[in-house]
């Protein structure tokens, strides 16, 4: 590790991600636009808004359309997967987005079969609701919460994690590993009896417009995005940037390289050779064509993301 470390002090990795001309896809389709319209025609009967985001990006890609919804209720920000992210400097976390007027937030890791932080959010939601007047819902001793956030975050693990806490209950929510999986805002589901309280599960939106290509970078390498718009080729040599920047080299040792590499042909090369992902091309030689077998370089990409979102690669803090 200490050689590693040397690697990185004298400055042999990359300091800036080169995005070219890249432009991040614009992910929006009919199924955000129309879910967005129905969490607005349904916040009239909503005490308090549940946004979930990514602990590893707390900042980016928070979809700004929601602000508008954000300031007339009560709001708690869920920062889910926190077994992911590396929360070292969580204070400091906390103090920016108390800067940017986010004061309760819950790191959470909604997977887990027992996470004690999900034990805390009844109680916070019910202190932030009797902090605030609840309007035309004043008469009603329950109590109705949204979920909301850009896609693959965790809504509906959170509603999941709620009902095994609080009733004990299994699934009650469909969970995806891609983006996309909640495609309209569903009837409310129970999550606690004492008090008697309701979420419902929503759509991930994501903004019409991207405005940096390296949000829509993070956003993709958290899954956030569906791959094949941005190109596992892009977000694999952005991870390696990533974790090179970072000082995260454990895949060195996963992949079997001799030392931290910011050549992403090369670490893809190792990553084929040692997972044996190759395929078999057909090369146009002076005496004919031949099959040949050569690394399957996109196998490779996917299989390094994929260690990335597990956790495989340590935690990291993209923001």
């Amino acid at each position: 590790m200490k050689l590693y470390q040397a690697l990185w002090d004298v400055g042999k990795f990359r300091t800036v991600f080169d995005f070219g001309k890249r432009e991040v896809a614009h992910w929006f389709p009919g199924h955000m636009a129309k879910g967005l319209k129905q969490m607005r025609a349904s916040l009239k009967n909503v005490d308090c808004i549940i946004e979930i985001h990514d602990a590893r990006i707390p900042f980016s890609g928070r979809n700004p359309a929601f602000q508008e919804t954000l300031d007339v209720k009560p709001h708690l920000l869920v920062l889910n997967k926190m077994d992911l992210a590396d929360l070292s400097n969580e204070q400091i976390i906390l103090k920016k987005l108390e800067h940017k007027g986010v004061k309760n937030v819950l790191f959470t890791d909604c997977l887990k079969q027992r996470d004690d932080n999900v034990k805390k959010l009844v109680p916070m939601v019910v202190e932030i609701i009797q902090r605030n007047p609840r309007f035309n819902r004043c008469e009603n001793t329950n109590f109705c919460l949204m979920a909301i956030g850009v896609p693959n975050v965790g809504k509906s693990s959170l509603i999941n994690s709620l009902r095994r806490t609080y009733l004990k209950k299994g699934r009650a929510s469909r969970v995806g590993g891609e983006p996309g999986i909640t495609k309209a805002v569903l009837t409310r589901i129970q999550v606690c009896e004492r008090p008697i309280m309701y979420l419902l599960d929503t759509p991930g939106v994501l903004p019409p417009k991207i405005e940096s290509v390296e949000t829509g970078m993070k956003l993709a390498l958290c899954g956030t995005i569906l791959d094949h718009l941005v190109g596992e080729d892009i977000i694999a040599d952005y991870l390696l940037y990533s974790l090179n920047r970072l000082g995260k080299f454990s895949y060195v040792e996963k992949y079997d390289l001799q030392e931290p590499s910011d050549n992403i042909q090369h670490v893809l090369k190792r990553i084929a050779v040692k997972l044996r992902k190759t395929q078999r091309v057909k090369a146009i030689t002076g005496v004919g064509n031949i099959t040949i077998t050569v690394p399957n370089y996109t196998a490779a990409a996917y299989d390094f993301i994929r260690a990335f979102r597990k956790g495989e690669l340590g935690q990291v803090m993209l923001d």
